[in-house]
């Protein structure tokens, strides 16, 4: 009890030594406001734009691996990559009875078409031949409607699953199922809508169109690369199925054992990787510029604090000849340097607080500022406040008091 009592006695008297000199106070308190605000600004758009990131790869599935032509990030020389074999439809009829560790695979040929439907055209939609086992591969819901089944796949019906964005564009207020759309002037019946998907880096997800592969393939596709993808129900399986996936991939098309592969295995890991390897060395470069703007605030406080002992030398010498102690005067000098960082980081903590929220209400991405971050920004501040603090106090407690009742 009696330490509080001494510590609320140390921090009224640092407040009134402060709001003596506002000027001078508020210039020194500058730096590590700056600081602060940048901490908080930092650490919240981070974690904002991190949230995002993960949000949209979780779209390919953690526990789903696509087999293609390409890596999704390439390292290597492309013009190697470049002469690689497409992965195509036979090869997906050869592996998908020989891969046990997935529960679900699908084909994915891709391309981008024009949708009509009556006197309405689409143009640049994502048309995707898949099979009945999509839905699970690739986390495609079904809203209205249903999806094909394995028999239609089987048959090569022409029906197909249409995202939102192209039964608001071609159908309006008007039902879409059981009505027939073109695509590249052939026809297909409406027998599902998909959930409402949003973008994905710029990408519409609503803009597109699912039809099975073997309807897709008539169209003129028999000869496309592919991507395979392959879904686990267990993410402790995925090591054993990407295993799998490759030592089959290696038979099919008989490469010998010491031959690199001539295809990849992506998972959405090699995504959030590749984001965090890109954009690690950005942030610690802001960091350190906000760890500068502290040093320099910390600087500036230590600086007024040894003016402020210069100062007030004699006051130090009458409270020694009073009985206090050194301990007391360094405590009452570290209480005064840290209500100094304190009022900056507070002030830098608001100020963070109404930037970042501002910024990313800006770009709509998440503007909640986490307890954590404040707490960190107000530690910096309270750090550097105590370090800037300690020199000067132990400078005032280790003042001869005959020299301080001295001094002019």
């Amino acid at each position: 009890m009696f330490f509080w009592t001494q510590l609320s006695e140390y921090m009224r008297f640092a407040l009134e030594a402060l709001s003596a000199n506002k000027v001078r106070t508020f210039l020194t308190t500058l730096g590590i406001l700056i600081g602060v605000t940048a901490i908080i600004v930092i650490f919240t758009a981070i974690q904002s734009i991190n949230a995002y990131v993960e949000e949209e790869f979780s779209g390919f599935g953690s526990t789903t691996l696509y087999l293609s032509k390409f890596p999704w990030v390439i390292t290597e020389n492309y013009w190697e990559l470049r002469n690689r074999p497409e992965v195509t439809l036979k090869e997906y009829k050869l592996i998908k009875d020989r891969v046990t560790s997935a529960d679900w695979i699908s084909p994915q040929l891709e391309a981008m078409r024009v949708v009509k439907y009556k006197n309405k055209s689409l143009e640049g939609v994502y048309v995707v031949g898949c099979n009945e086992q999509y839905p699970f591969t690739n986390n495609a819901i079904v809203e209205f409607g249903r999806f094909f089944t394995e028999m239609e796949v089987h048959r090569a019906r022409p029906v197909c699953v249409i995202g939102q964005k192209v039964q608001k564009e071609l159908f309006g207020k008007e039902d879409p199922l059981g009505k027939r759309i073109k695509i590249n002037g052939l026809p297909y019946r409406v027998i599902g809508i998909l959930e409402e998907k949003g973008d994905f880096f710029g990408f519409n997800l609503d803009n597109q169109v699912l039809v099975p592969y073997t309807a897709f393939r008539g169209a003129g596709f028999k000869n496309r690369g592919i991507t395979i993808a392959f879904r686990a129900k267990d993410a402790s399986k995925i090591e054993e199925l990407e295993a799998e996936i490759r030592g089959e991939m290696r038979r099919i098309r008989k490469l010998p054992p010491a031959a690199p592969d001539n295809f990849a295995i992506n998972q959405q890991t090699m995504l959030t990787d590749f984001y965090k390897q890109i954009t690690g060395t950005s942030y610690l470069v802001v960091f350190i510029i906000a760890a500068i703007s502290l040093v320099v605030g910390g600087i500036g406080i230590m600086n007024i604090m040894l003016v402020s002992v210069t100062e007030r030398t004699r006051e130090i010498g009458i409270r020694k000849a009073v009985g206090a102690t050194r301990r007391q005067i360094m405590l009452h000098f570290l209480a005064e340097s840290v209500t100094i960082s304190s009022l900056g980081g507070i002030i830098g903590i608001i100020l963070g607080v109404i930037i970042a929220s501002s910024l990313l209400q800006v770009i709509k991405l998440d503007t909640s500022v986490s307890i954590f971050t404040i707490l960190v920004g107000y530690g910096f501040s309270t750090f550097v406040g105590v370090i800037s603090g300690m020199y000067p106090a132990y400078k005032a407690a280790r003042l001869n008091t005959i020299d301080a009742l001295r001094y002019e």
